[in-house]
């Protein structure tokens, strides 16, 4: 008797645990959410992060946290979703560094951007841009591949993700030329460093720098996309510099754990995708100097996929191996 009334409490008290842990799924969400961004403030993931955030919290009735964890190439940022609980209240804005890049040239990688994370919903797509101080003799890519061909030490550069190295490595092999690369935590000291005079010339996202190039203090090399920029049509494409197949874009999507209840994840979807289908997304998407990039699910998991494929062969082109 004492035994079945111990294996009754027993069940009794996983079936309640098992009723209030539906509930919690059928109420998603009751507290607030939090957006784990793998860069500094200021950045085109923070200013994309941000937004969506503020649209997320609209649509979810919840306010929503920007929570920045900058270095390691993203690997403490990821690490942060991929051990927080699997519940939805913690969500990734990838790049395509964190889920493309580093499985391609970062050894021994502490998470796996495919089986850790799954996505809520692709954000945006935007150019890469090359800049050097206002007062550099490099106005545009053939004078970068001169001065870099002639100078006794190599040119600095500075990046802040491993995407943005292995862009430069990429260029570095397209022009037969070679750089110093100098990683920095986030694009506002990598601007720093290059209005400083402590780099030669940088890596960013169009998103971050192009505010300091209306300002003056960068200077606009070139771009990274397959066509001028339509906002900024002045500044010439690497593509039509003489090196036709360098065309490269950065990208952004929101994750949550693989593991999240589908109930959970579905809230979510659902929630992204109005969102992005508004006027006011595609505003502020066209405003940054970014392409839409509204990809349900399936699609983003299928396009994140293609994209390390691609990564992959560029890497092995440039004899980039896993450090």
């Amino acid at each position: 008797m004492k035994l079945n009334k111990i294996l009754r409490t027993l069940a009794f008290g996983l079936a309640t645990v098992a009723t209030m842990a539906t509930a919690q799924v059928a109420n998603f969400p009751t507290r607030a959410l939090k957006i784990v961004v793998p860069t500094s403030p200021g950045s085109g993931s923070d200013t994309t992060a941000r937004y969506f955030g503020e649209q997320l919290a609209a649509a979810l009735g919840q306010p929503v946290v920007i929570d920045n964890k900058p270095g390691a190439n993203g690997v403490l940022a990821a690490m942060v979703v991929k051990q927080a609980p699997a519940d939805g209240y913690t969500l990734f804005l990838g790049t395509n560094t964190h889920m493309a890049v580093n499985p391609v040239v970062v050894k021994d990688l502490p998470y796996d951007p495919v089986k850790d994370f799954k996505p809520v919903a692709g954000l945006a797509r935007g150019m890469m841009i090359f800049v050097a101080a206002p007062g550099s003799k490099m106005n545009n890519v053939a004078d970068l591949v001169a001065a870099a061909k002639s100078s006794k030490a190599q040119l600095n550069v500075g990046t802040y993700t491993s995407g943005f190295h292995l862009s430069e490595e990429w260029f570095a092999s397209a022009t037969g030329t070679k750089y110093v690369n100098v990683p920095y935590k986030g694009a506002p000291e990598v601007f720093m460093g290059v209005m400083g005079n402590q780099l030669d010339w940088a890596v960013s996202d169009l998103i971050a720098a192009i505010p300091q190039v209306k300002a003056g203090k960068l200077k606009a090399l070139a771009v990274s996309g397959d066509r001028r920029h339509p906002d900024y049509p002045d500044i010439p494409t690497i593509k039509e510099s003489g090196y036709p197949e360098y065309v490269n874009y950065t990208w952004t999507s929101m994750y949550i754990r693989s593991d999240t209840p589908d109930a959970v994840t579905a809230k979510l979807v659902d929630a992204m995708q109005k969102i992005l289908a508004t006027p006011g997304a595609k505003e502020f998407t066209a405003r940054i100097g970014s392409d839409p990039m509204a990809l349900p699910p399936a699609e983003m998991r299928k396009f994140q996929v293609s994209e390390t494929e691609r990564f992959k062969r560029i890497a092995d082109s440039a004899g980039i191996k896993p450090e």
